[in-house]
């Protein structure tokens, strides 16, 4: 082996670790959830909408979802009115983009219940300044009725909801982790 071909080769194989670790998938448990978010909110979808941006740093064809939530916030039990954004969405049949971390279309559909986690961002890429649905599709859980009372549907380990959860109990366990986070 070359004397170049040693030095080069601890690099190289540095460089190719560093690529394969960035697509990693964060993990979110309801306490990082709650400390990595601005707010929490139960709501109905009474709105949706998608936009497309064409940004000179990066790049055209950017489509963003838009939906308006209406319901109550989860850390202080205040009614709001709140537009949450995650990257993707169609305008139409023809225009627009698919995004593997966006929540489904069953998800997002008007007149769902649901809980959604979000964080402000002053750029989510081509200068659109929001709410951004934390996580994408890891930030909103459908409800469902059950004999329980109103049930928040888990989505498995590794997601700050990962089995199915009374609403009552995890408005309880949002409200202490932001007393704790006090």
């Amino acid at each position: 082996m070359s004397l170049l071909t040693r030095l080069l080769l601890p690099a190289g194989l540095l460089c190719a670790a560093g690529a394969l670790s960035i697509g990693q998938i964060e993990r979110l448990d309801l306490p990082s959830m709650v400390a990595k978010t601005d707010n929490s909110v139960y709501a109905e979808i009474v709105a949706k909408r998608v936009i497309r941006v064409d940004d000179p740093v990066d790049g055209p064809d950017l489509y963003y979802t838009i939906l308006t939530l209406e319901g109550t916030s989860l850390r202080n039990g205040a009614s709001l009115s709140v537009d949450v954004t995650f990257p993707g969405g169609f305008i139409n049949d023809k225009e627009g983009v698919h995004n593997s971390e966006a929540p489904s279309a069953d998800d997002i559909k008007i007149g769902n219940r649901v809980v959604a986690f979000y964080k402000w961002s002053n750029n989510m890429g081509g200068q659109v300044r929001g709410n951004a649905l934390y996580a994408s599709h890891g930030g909103i859980y459908r409800t469902t009725d059950s004999p329980k009372g109103r049930m928040v549907l888990g989505r498995g380990d590794g997601y700050a909801v990962a089995k199915n959860l009374a609403l009552a109990d995890l408005e309880t366990a949002v409200r202490s982790l932001v007393t704790e986070k006090k």
